[in-house]
């Protein structure tokens, strides 16, 4: 294949490229900007912007230092990530550019991580980032570069609907990442252009091997960007090192003390491996992290149960439906039953009370409700309410 030089006729994907984009008016009086993290998709979505016959700009926000990153497998919008951006731009003759976010992500994203930890509470670091850098200032960023639109290759679907904008999860439920999206705001919606979301990954593939882009079978990150070989304590013990102070793991119901940990951040609500207690009648899992005490609390399963979650910071998309609700709790965790109590949007508080009980409902992760396959809205959550023994 030859991807050296940018095709002499737009590639024939046999598809209508201009109207994944929703544009406002005829493609070629408007403009699109495209964020490139290096990988395939976001790849894929230039390539489809620039066959709509729109003017298409690419960028890049670097988020790690460049020497450090260059060759890291398993990242994005870093080192050789960087280099496959500006390549496919290169291919597809459309402009690219490189903004240096590195301090913003250290603060937003990497250290708030670890400042969760060190509370013993397990974060999301992919949603702050969608909070902050990849919509929020990028957002800002194509506003400036008088863009019609922004463009990324996240897996959801945006469909337009007589209140507005509402976003659903994607067709290909492998890929679907709208658990990661469910802070984003209507503005945002508003603006926002998901072109992958109604296409299956090996779609995405073919697409890129059509307009011959030199990533078309590069591997697809499976880590935290900024944790590429899995080891987060790793991370959070070079930022925050009290987090790998020794404590007791006790008995959640009796306070019997079983042993002794290397660090609080090395645990997490549901977890059962790494505890290293032998000799007990049933398998212990971890109940809950007390950042004070730097005690580890653990129990049997049936101690995970709880009847409900309390939210915070919470985002609303559109109007709250009268059909039934369903929760994800967990990026991986299938959608159960839920009821909604409280306000949801604008940061109110709201708790969401499952229709049975929920077992390994950890603090720090987000739970995002959805009506059928729409994503109404969602929070971080505070604390759980547990079953009443």
């Amino acid at each position: 294949m030859d991807t050296t030089s940018p095709p002499d006729a737009r590639p024939d994907f046999g598809l209508d490229a201009a109207a994944l984009f929703d544009l406002p008016r005829a493609a070629a009086q408007c403009r699109i900007v495209v964020a490139m993290s290096g990988g395939v998709d976001s790849s894929v979505v230039a390539a489809l912007a620039a066959a709509s016959g729109a003017e298409v700009i690419g960028i890049t926000l670097q988020l790690y230092d460049y020497g450090a990153a260059t060759g890291r497998k398993g990242a994005c919008c870093a080192g050789d990530d960087i280099r496959d951006a500006r390549a496919v731009a290169d291919r597809l003759g459309i402009a690219h550019y490189v903004f240096d976010h590195e301090t913003a992500f250290r603060e937003d994203v990497v250290e708030q991580f670890a400042d969760e930890y060190l509370a013993g509470r397990t974060p999301v670091p992919c949603i702050r980032c969608n909070m902050g850098p990849k919509f929020t200032d990028l957002f800002r960023m194509a506003r400036e570069l008088g863009a019609d639109c922004l463009a990324t290759g996240h897996y959801v679907r945006r469909i337009m609907t007589a209140e507005g904008p509402h976003l659903y999860r994607a067709c290909d439920p492998a890929r679907d990442q709208s658990y990661f999206l469910y802070g984003t705001t209507e503005a945002q919606l508003d603006y926002l252009r998901f072109p992958l979301g109604g296409l299956h990954k090996t779609q995405v593939r073919e697409l890129a091997e059509i307009a011959g882009l030199r990533n078309a079978a590069k591997p697809d990150s499976q880590d935290i960007c900024f944790v590429p070989d899995g080891d987060y304590a790793k991370i959070v013990t070079k930022l925050r090192p009290e987090g790998a102070a020794a404590g007791d793991i006790v008995h959640a119901a009796t306070g019997e003390r079983l042993g002794t940990h290397k660090g609080i951040i090395h645990f997490t609500v549901g977890q059962r491996k790494g505890l290293e207690i032998g000799g007990q009648p049933e398998p212990l899992y971890v109940i809950g992290v007390d950042a004070a005490s730097r005690e580890v609390r653990v129990g049997p399963k049936r101690m995970l149960a709880v009847e409900a979650a309390h939210l915070i910071e919470t985002n609303r998309i559109g109007s709250l439906p009268d059909e039934p609700l369903t929760a994800k709790v967990r990026s991986l965790a299938k959608p159960v039953a839920v009821m909604l109590e409280g306000g949801l949007g604008d940061g109110a508080p709201a708790t969401i009370r499952f229709a049975a009980p929920e077992f390994g409902v950890a603090p720090g992760q987000a739970a995002v409700i959805y009506a059928g396959e729409r994503v109404v809205g969602g929070g971080w959550i505070d604390s759980t309410a547990k079953i009443s023994a």
